[in-house]
């Protein structure tokens, strides 16, 4: 089921202005309103969450990591065949 909300322009525009390709406004909203914070699982808190939050974000590095090597070696091979 969903709800209409009325929003001022302003507050509006605050809450398109966080909001992520993939997501929805709802999405967003419920992202920004959560009660857990990064804050909080750097410093240690537990939750229901904490493990599952800890392997998404070694996942999240493992892939950054994966896609900075790889336009390292697209970088150096071109730099090769440039020279």
């Amino acid at each position: 089921m969903s709800k209409t909300v009325r929003l001022d322009e302003d507050v509006h525009a605050r809450i398109k202005e966080q909001k992520r390709a993939d997501e929805t406004m709802s999405e967003t909203i419920e992202r920004l309103t959560s009660d857990y914070s990064l804050l909080e699982f750097a410093a240690g808190g537990e939750s229901d969450d904490t493990e599952q939050l800890r392997e998404l974000l070694d996942e999240a590095n493992r892939a950054d990591t994966a896609m900075a090597r790889a336009r390292l070696d697209e970088s150096e091979e071109r730099f090769r065949s440039d020279s």
